[in-house]
């Protein structure tokens, strides 16, 4: 519950704020997949790729479920 509490108001703080991506943890940037405004869809997915290479597994495993997810959504 807690999770998904701050969950909302992380993204609803994103919604009010210029996003600076590069601020944010590889967690918070992966729970957004799906979730990012077009205008700034760009920027996302430029520190979200700069990233891939270091993150480790649990974090790529997290990576490439919210990618499928995505896709799935869009089609």
């Amino acid at each position: 519950m807690k999770r998904a509490l701050f969950f909302t108001l992380f993204l609803l703080s994103t919604l009010f704020a210029k996003t600076d991506f590069s601020e944010m943890s590889t967690e918070e940037l992966i729970a957004l997949i799906g979730y990012v405004e077009e205008v700034k869809m760009e920027r996302f997915l430029k520190e979200l790729t700069q990233r891939f290479e270091q993150m480790n597994d649990e974090q790529k495993a997290l990576y490439e479920a919210e990618k499928q997810r995505r896709e799935q959504r869009e089609n």
